[in-house]
This record gives structure tokens, sequence and C-alpha cells, in this order.
């Protein structure tokens, strides 16, 4: 009998992605940039999938040196399925280097994967984490700078405004963000999404004074009484943020209606 080639099974892998930041900017004026993300259950990097490969995505030589941190030699990399936009500031391409990393079965901690993320991208977000959002990250850095408590559980309301927009990991033209730092370590500690969506809220404010472009979410938060709202500092990420069941049945419309595209709806934060 002619020998055959057994495949090898690939585990299954799904690598949520984030929407967002509540908080990003410079730690100091001439500090680091740090941020914390918005965790996003509801857009997901699958492998394998039928999409591109990490290959088709990275440069050559970025993708062998991430493959050969990571211990995993000569590979075949698996197709990805990405349900989110590249640009939009929701981790796609930390979460297709993730998910490619673990769908070959790598057992990396996730420093040490946090640190092949970085070296192929030049910024990267802590989707390799299983606590993403309980952290202060350097993301130019790819460390922790902090842990701290989660958010509370908080209903997000989103969407994409404007063209994509990939993060330059050289650009560090952000706002100063060390004072709201401060107040989200007390904020968390108390879970009081009130003061958290008024920090995230004045976090999105701070960055698009800066960086632009004007959007319709202060004007959308007041009308649907959200909280407050969020956006990707470097995406087209935007959202309202809302306390568990407090979410107006017309909210996904009302984005729509002012020009954001995609509407979705979940829930993030770990605390009650």
């Amino acid at each position: 009998m002619a020998d055959e080639t057994i495949p090898v099974a690939r585990p299954a892998t799904c690598v949520p992605g984030h929407f967002g930041e509540w908080i990003q900017g410079r730690l100091g004026p001439e500090g680091p940039v740090v941020l914390v993300t918005l965790s996003c259950p509801a857009l997901c990097v699958r492998a394998p999938g039928s999409g591109p490969r990490l290959d088709q995505l990275f440069p050559s030589r970025a993708v062998s040196g991430f493959a050969a941190a990571l211990g995993l030699g000569p590979v075949s990399w698996p197709g990805l399925d990405c349900d989110m936009p590249v640009g939009a500031g929701a981790g796609a391409s930390t979460a297709c280097l993730v998910a490619s990393a673990r769908a070959l079965g790598s057992r990396a901690a996730p420093e040490t994967l946090a640190r092949a993320c970085l070296d192929v991208e030049g910024a990267t977000d802590p989707l390799m984490y299983s606590g993403p959002d309980a952290m202060l990250w350097a993301s130019r850095e790819g460390c922790a700078l902090e842990a701290m408590p989660p958010p509370p559980r908080c209903e997000i309301v989103g969407g994409f405004w404007g063209a994509p927009m990939r993060t330059d990991p050289q650009d560090a033209a952000f706002p100063d963000v060390a004072d709201l730092v401060t107040f989200w370590r007390g904020a968390v500690a108390r879970g009081d999404r009130a003061a958290l969506a008024g920090i995230a809220s004045e976090s999105a404010r701070r960055c698009t004074a800066l960086r632009g472009p004007d959007d319709p979410m202060e004007a959308l938060a007041r009308a649907l009484g959200a909280l407050g709202h969020v956006r990707a500092h470097t995406g087209t990420a935007r959202a309202l943020i809302f306390g568990p069941g407090n979410v107006p049945s017309e909210a996904g419309a009302a984005l729509a209606e002012a020009g954001l595209t995609g509407a979705l709806r979940f829930v993030t934060g770990g605390g009650a």
C-alpha cells in the first residue's frame, strides 16, 4: 500500500477584536502612547478559514520573523475569516496575527506573542490577552504598563464613520490623557459606568479636536440618552455607551441615518 500523507488537524480558534478605545493618548506630554481598549466580542478573526493567509497580508520577511519568534519554523499559514474591516480601529491586524499563531498550535505566553506582533505591526493591540480591557496598554511598546479592573458591563451600539485609517506606528500626535488615566483608575475601581463613559467621551473629544474628523457622536449621545460615546483614536469605529438594558430601540437606525455604516450592538466589560 502506498504511503499516505495524513493532514495535521489545526485547532480552530477565534480571536475577538476591539471597538476603538475607552482612552488613548500620551501619558504626559512626552510620555508613551497608551490606551484602554474597548473589547468587542461581536467582531472576531477565525482560523482556519476561507480568507487570505497571513503571508498574503504582511511582507514575507515580517511573517517569517513572526513564525521564528514563536518557534513555529516553516509553516503553512491557515486561511483567515475576518469580521472587521482593515483601518477601522477594531484590531484586524493584531487579531489576524494572534489567530494564525494559535491555529498553528502556538502556546507562547501573551507577552511573547505581543512582542512578536509588535515586530510585524509596529503598534499592537492587547488582543492576545484574555482580559485586554483590564490593563493600561502601551501600544508602541507592546506591553501592559499597569493592571486595572475591567470596566463594568455596558451595552455598546456602534458603526463606522469615514474612510479607513490604518495605524501609523510612528504617529505620536495624540493629546495628553494622563489626567483621564488617573480618573479612570478611580472610576473603574468603583464600577462607575457614568464616570467611565464621561472619561471615554472626553478622550474622544480631545482626539477629534486634535486629529479629526468631526463626527455626529456627541449629538447622537444626547439625542438617545447614552451615557457617553467612544471612538477609535486611529480608525473609523464610533460607538455609544449605554447601561445594560437601556439601549433605545431606535439606536441602530439613528446611527445609520446619521451616516454610520455597519451598525452593530454588543456587550462589553467584565464587572457587574
